[in-house]
């Protein structure tokens, strides 16, 4: 039954990501860059195939270590629930005053769905791109949130919201109204994997992304912006994260989209796409 369940689950969000794709490729990134795209796709992915490679070895790792990690860290971690509610006490409570069905429903739809298609669509905008540099940046950056998170996530054990104030939350509780994303959830999430929250560094890593591109993509950077913040508000509203989560999101975030042009155009890389595309360096190989 929860095997049914899942894939029913799955194809929900496959069909509606899928659909969002659609409408806002033919949106931001338009016909002349598509058919520019497909004439010069091989070497875009020739170009991109070290930072790709990476992101699903560390993917995989990701995978792997949600099965191990709990117990590596059951021996290593720190236990800083009690920590985390002490400063910050019922904060995230705030959304009860405001809940209503329509905010759940809506806070529900961008945890599930709106998150999926914010961390896809920059993909596909920015192989777009002439240059590859920005697409190589975004999947490093990709990488390095999964890695320090994942690191965290062994380092420190605590609890959400939900499983320490769950009779307080019941109205905005996810799993309350919508039990059947929890056998997605559980897919890629741990009741101990809270801090830092990689809903909220990811969200705002597309968003820093979508503000340093929005000379190539004016419209996509509001939308961005509002998903990004919805996804990380959500995060509390539904009681999955602390605000303290949150705010340590977004400092990954920072942290990780900074590292990723210190990475990304380092002449190593640059040797290695030239010699895969062989052709001479070209400007954006220096950078």
């Amino acid at each position: 039954m929860d095997g049914e369940v899942l894939t029913r689950v799955l194809t929900q969000v496959a069909v509606v990501v899928g659909l969002l794709l659609a409408v806002s490729i033919a949106a931001f990134v338009g016909r002349d860059r598509l058919v520019a795209t497909a004439r010069e796709w091989r070497p875009r992915i020739r170009a991109s195939a070290p930072a790709f490679a990476v992101l699903v070895v560390v993917l995989w790792l990701n995978r792997v270590m949600r099965q191990a990690g709990p117990g590596i860290s059951e021996r290593i971690g720190l236990h800083m629930t009690e920590t985390f509610y002490d400063l910050e006490g019922e904060f995230v409570l705030v959304f009860q005053s405001i809940a209503t069905g329509e905010l759940t429903a809506y806070f529900s739809f961008i945890y599930v769905y709106g998150y999926a298609f914010l961390l896809i669509f920059p993909g596909v905008a920015y192989f777009a791109l002439s240059e590859t540099r920005t697409f190589r940046r975004l999947l490093t950056a990709y990488s390095l949130n999964y890695v320090i998170g994942l690191a965290f996530y062994l380092l420190i054990i605590a609890y959400g919201p939900r499983n320490v104030m769950p009779e307080e939350l019941t109205v905005t509780m996810l799993y309350d109204n919508s039990p059947e994303y929890q056998h997605l959830t559980r897919e890629v999430n741990r009741n101990t994997n809270v801090f830092p929250s990689l809903h909220t560094s990811l969200a705002a890593t597309v968003g820093i992304f979508a503000y340093e591109t929005r000379s190539s993509y004016p419209y996509w950077f509001p939308v961005a912006a509002v998903l990004a913040a919805s996804v990380a508000i959500s995060t509390m509203y539904l009681g999955i994260h602390w605000a303290i989560d949150v705010v340590a999101g977004l400092v990954l975030a920072g942290v990780c989209v900074r590292l990723s042009g210190t990475l990304v155009g380092r002449r190593p890389i640059a040797r290695l796409r030239r010699y895969l595309d062989r052709r001479p360096a070209s400007p954006d190989d220096r950078e």
